[in-house]
């Protein structure tokens, strides 16, 4: 099969021929038909992941079609339409069967600890407990953020930082995954701010529904202003220190902050405002991936027509532009929304 590998760290990748996967007992091969292209798979090209082993193919957001499955498999059969959420849970320790797989402490990750969707197949561990099926009415290109961005920004919004109607909330960052989170929060019933550096991140968060503002150095007297006090919710989506901090800052008493961009190399530690959050009993949250059971609600809504995935992605791409995409992202970026590219 046809795949997207990078060698070492920091060199570019190219596109490759790789032998087909096989396929564990336990586990299904996926025709690949959408991939994103996420800040994450970045991280793991820098070499800021620990997982990553060389050679590599990232990739870890996907949607497409089963391919084969293993012999212990009986709810997934070939043919069938899915993604999957970028956390491979074991689906039998305490955290799973808590209803928790997203904390999952034997979780494995395509693209980081496995091979991922950047090629023309992956492989899905435990594909009984982790292989999500597609509606016939969702386009593969906007289903493929199902697995990371979009039901990480679900997560988020509604699980975490359970955000209800009439609330304030702040989105810092709107890239694929900040302009998820304006969307789902829009559609809890919120009011969203969106804060970035982009004014075509800031245009399409607005043709969502939010009030767009641009970051400076005057951001958090600005959102205090517009919210009254400070926001309900903030998101750092992200995952950089400034973003962090001032997301704390915007926060009014009591105040609920979720971090869900990841914060890595040098942003890994960040020094954040802990007397405010003491004093004003904020809250900080985590956020990571999305729970296998809560896909059924994130695709009632998309059915009802509350969530529009295709507001979420920018640019389709073939996916042999995909060496070209990771070399994009060393620059800001020029498009808004997330990247997402097709085997044809």
């Amino acid at each position: 099969m046809r795949a997207v590998r990078f060698e070492s760290f920091r060199t570019p990748p190219a596109l490759v021929e790789v032998p087909d996967p096989a396929c564990p007992p336990r586990g299904a091969v996926i025709t690949v038909q959408a991939t994103g292209v996420c800040r994450s798979d970045w991280h793991a090209w820098q070499g800021h992941d620990d997982s990553v082993r060389l050679p590599h193919v990232p990739g870890h957001e996907f949607a497409g079609v089963v391919r084969e499955v293993g012999e212990e498999v009986s709810r997934v059969a070939v043919g069938d339409r899915v993604t999957a959420p970028f956390i491979l849970s074991c689906g039998r320790c305490p955290q799973c069967l808590a209803g928790a797989p997203q904390v999952c402490p034997a979780q494995q990750q395509p693209g980081f600890d496995l091979q991922g969707s950047w090629a023309e197949q992956v492989v899905v561990l435990e594909a009984d407990h982790n292989l999500v099926a597609l509606p016939d009415g969702i386009d593969m290109t906007l289903a493929a953020g199902l697995g990371c961005r979009v039901g990480t920004a679900w997560h988020a919004v509604r699980a975490q930082a359970a955000v209800r109607p009439g609330e304030t909330v702040a989105v810092f960052g709107c890239g694929g995954l900040g302009l998820a989170c304006v969307m789902i929060a829009l559609a809890a019933g919120a009011e969203v701010i969106a804060v970035d550096v982009s004014p075509a991140a800031l245009a399409a968060a607005e043709s969502l529904g939010a009030t767009a503002l641009a970051a400076g150095p005057d951001v958090v007297d600005h959102v205090r202003e517009r919210t009254g006090g400070g926001a309900h919710v903030t998101l750092d989506a992200l995952g950089a220190a400034a973003t962090a901090h001032s997301a704390l800052e915007v926060l009014r008493p009591r105040g609920r902050h979720v971090q869900v961009g990841l914060l890595l190399g040098d942003d890994a530690d960040p020094a954040l405002p802990m007397g405010r959050v003491i004093s004003q009993e904020l809250q900080i949250l985590g956020s990571h991936g999305l729970a296998v059971a809560e896909y059924s609600e994130l695709l009632a809504d998309v059915a009802a027509g509350r969530l529009d995935l295709a507001g979420t992605v920018g640019r389709v791409l073939e996916a042999t532009e995909l060496p070209a995409a990771m070399l994009a992202m060393d620059r800001p970026p020029t498009s808004a929304g997330m990247t997402v590219a097709r085997w044809l």
